[in-house]
């Protein structure tokens, strides 16, 4: 039984069309969309999981890979308790741009680079066979023991669920990360139809 509770703000960053979104989709719903529309700002979806005594709630914000969009960074970031930044493992320009998305990040969000936990994706293994631009060692030459790393599929899945648990796993083993004991969690819950709310109470927001 989960004796914390662990709320986690997850930006998942890279250039437009790494399959961002479509990564989320996957492993909150289980469903991959090959087709939708590009991300405008920013959207986010959540999901709970449990590590060990602790029930995490991911909260995982889509941004926006477009240009155009990128000064709304500032205010995405701030909070973050963790990021994810993607490249299409066939396309090397959005691997060239990891770097970038990862500076920026930490600059914004105003994190330590050797303390704030990244994980780094390349997805679309499903056609690294005919179509890889990047090797595997490539990929872990640049997160070089400052960030996660795996490879993964939007279609098939492969990798993302242990690929996020590893991510999270780090980023509750952090002093900051926003863990609850179960008595504090108790004392937030709303009271139930047939109780009358204190002007007191405390609601946790995710």
């Amino acid at each position: 039984m989960a004796t914390k509770k662990v709320l986690l703000k997850v930006i998942i960053l890279g250039e437009s069309g790494v399959g961002k979104t479509a990564l989320l989709h996957k492993y909150v719903s289980q469903q991959f969309i090959e087709h939708h529309k590009a991300t405008i700002g920013a959207d986010f979806m959540t999901k709970e999981i449990k590590i060990d005594d602790k029930l995490i709630t991911l909260q995982m914000w889509d941004t926006a890979g477009q240009e155009r969009f990128k000064s709304l960074g500032n205010s995405f970031y701030r909070g973050a308790d963790a990021a994810i930044i993607v490249y299409d493992l066939t396309d090397k320009a959005s691997f060239d741009k990891v770097n970038e998305w990862r500076d920026s990040f930490l600059r914004l969000a105003g994190e330590n680079a050797d303390e704030f936990p990244i994980l780094l994706l390349g997805n679309k293994h499903d056609l690294a066979d005919e179509k890889r631009a990047v090797s595997a060692d490539e990929g872990m030459a640049k997160a070089n023991d400052q960030m996660l790393f795996f490879e993964t599929s939007a279609m098939n899945g492969k990798n993302i669920e242990a690929a996020i648990k590893k991510l999270s796993d780090t980023a509750c083993a952090r002093n900051t990360a926003p863990i609850f004991s179960a008595d504090v969690i108790k004392s937030l819950e709303l009271p139930k139809d047939d109780e009358t709310p204190d002007a007191g109470c405390a609601c946790l927001l995710l």
